[in-house]
This record gives structure tokens, sequence and C-alpha cells, in this order.
């Protein structure tokens, strides 16, 4: 950990598997239940269609996706998306959504190799088309 958030070790080591291999496209990281610490959730192979059902509706989450895609001209390109995933409407108190902003910043320093970050509160903010041209 390097100031700011507390940020679990193993946040970093499922970073660092995404980047190196190519079974896994997908970490999920959530606060920890008392606030204080990044912790993994979940982390996998997902399309993008299995990544939006994976995100709870009512809970925040912080997601490393690596997304493919291919450009106007067809060049195909990889870019890794950090997504700060704060849903409306989540009842989160100000303790929470202040610690979930806090991890987000940390996540964002911490996490080298991330190219794009996006602040999603609605599902629409994560369309595949969204991301895409984020990433362009």
């Amino acid at each position: 950990m390097s100031g700011g958030f507390p940020v679990d070790d193993s946040c970093i080591s499922a970073f660092q598997e995404l980047k190196s291999r190519r079974d896994i496209n997908t970490v999920i990281y959530r606060l920890s239940d008392n606030l204080e610490t990044v912790i993994p959730d979940s982390k996998g192979n997902l399309t993008h269609d299995e990544l939006l059902k994976a995100l709870p509706a009512v809970e925040s989450r912080y997601v490393v996706h690596d997304l493919l895609f291919a450009t106007a001209d067809g060049t195909r390109q990889e870019k890794i998306v950090l997504i700060s995933w704060c849903p409306a409407g989540t009842g989160a108190g100000a303790e929470e959504r202040i610690a979930h902003s806090s991890g987000y910043s940390t996540l964002r320093n911490l996490l080298d190799g991330v190219q794009v970050f996006v602040q999603a509160t609605d599902l629409s903010d994560l369309e595949y088309k969204a991301l895409v041209s984020r990433a362009c």
C-alpha cells in the first residue's frame, strides 16, 4: 500500500494476473464490510454482458476490465479500463460514498497500466459502445 486508502495486497496480485495472463479479463473489487480496505470480490473471463450482470444493483464496486474492440478502420485494440461502479439510489451513506471515492482514487494511482477511467452510476454508462468510445 502506498499512501491513500488501504488496498489489500491481493488486489494488486489479481491486477497483475489480469495483465500477464489471458485466462482472466476482469477483476471486481469491493470495500470491506468495515469500509476500511479495498478487497477483491471476484475475477474471471467475462463477456461484456456477464460483466454487467456481475455488478450488484445496489452496491458499489470497482472493476478492472480488459476491453477488446476494433477501431473504425478495423484495427484490433485492447485497453485496460478501471470502472467505479456506484449505482444511483444505492442508499449508501455519506461515509460509504466517501470511502468508495477514496478507494477509487487509490486504485487509480496503484494500478499501473490502466488506460481508461470510467465513473458509472447506471448500467447505460457501461454499454459496450460507451466504453469503446471512451477508449478510442
